[in-house]
């Protein structure tokens, strides 16, 4: 088999068992699922591209099985870090169970990606000639409840003095527009880089020799940290936005390793922060051009 067909069965493997964790009650889907909402956790996880399901109602967009399965359609290997996250921190996780093709999760509704017709080189001819009355159903349909979900949930938080540190969870793929990307994982802050670069050193502690790309893939100023910054920033927040490169997490022992990794840095970034604040690194990354994981 070659590399194309086994990352296309790994991707196909990974949609099956993802969209059985989605399921509401085992039959119908939700636009936006929470886990464990009452987690004692400080830390709030979101995957906003973590399902590449399309609703019945759009078909496949247009597209074909392997553009539906590929990262164009949504973060491979997302849900299942924030779902390890999840129960290693016994934190809350909210995540979107529809296709960022359908409509993204992770831009504001005013945003000309908010429903892409073209994804890297892939067209998406389902959203062509999406009109007004349309883009305003996705929206109120699939987007407006994955938001308020979270809402929701960080309002009841903080009736309940309860700290709450939000980190979102995305994948990135390891070629974009045939530019290579060479880090394993990337960190993104949004308006507050302070918990980010906190993260950053206990990655760094745990692996002096991990590549961790400080605004890579991509930076804030390419519009990818709307969830970041609404509710993150928005409530002044303690926040980070983590991508890993789906290559690393496209089969379960990659997805143990980066989801338990990951915690035990997240505790420690927190004691960290609490010591003493952790100043960002002088590199802040340059926007790769791209908006897509």
């Amino acid at each position: 088999m070659t590399d194309i067909g086994k990352m296309e069965q790994l991707l196909q493997t990974l949609t099956e068992r993802e969209t059985r964790v989605a399921m509401d009650d085992g039959s119908r889907l939700q636009p936006v699922q929470v886990n464990n909402a009452e987690g004692r956790s400080p830390f709030v996880l979101v995957c906003d591209h973590a399902s590449n399901r399309i609703p019945p109602e759009y078909g496949d967009l247009g597209l074909t099985p392997s553009e539906r399965v590929s990262h164009v359609a949504w973060d491979p290997g997302a849900l299942g870090v924030a779902l390890g996250l999840s129960e290693r921190l016994d934190a809350p996780l909210v995540y979107s169970t529809v296709s960022r093709l359908v409509i993204d999760a992770n831009r504001d509704h005013d945003r000309p990606d908010l429903i892409p017709a073209l994804s890297e080189r892939t067209v998406i001819p389902g959203n062509a000639h999406v009109e007004p009355l349309e883009r305003a159903h996705r929206i109120v349909a699939f987007h407006n409840p994955f938001h308020e979900a979270i809402t929701t949930l960080l309002d009841r938080r903080a009736a309940e003095g309860r700290e709450t540190i939000l980190v979102t969870v995305h994948s990135f793929t390891p070629v974009y527009m045939d530019v290579p990307r060479p880090w394993p994982i990337g960190l993104i802050h949004g308006v507050d880089p302070t918990y980010t670069a906190a993260l950053r050193v206990a990655l760094l502690m745990e692996d002096g020799g991990l590549n961790v790309g400080w605004n890579e893939p991509y930076a804030a100023l390419n519009g990818v940290t709307y969830t970041l910054e609404h509710h993150g920033d928005g409530r002044g927040l303690a926040s980070t936005m983590i991508e890993i490169r789906n290559d690393e997490i496209l089969e379960p022992s990659g997805v143990d390793l980066w989801s338990a990794r990951l915690a035990r840095c997240l505790i420690a970034a927190r004691g960290t922060m609490a010591a003493a604040p952790v100043l960002p690194p002088s590199h802040q990354g340059q926007p790769s051009g791209g908006t897509n994981g």
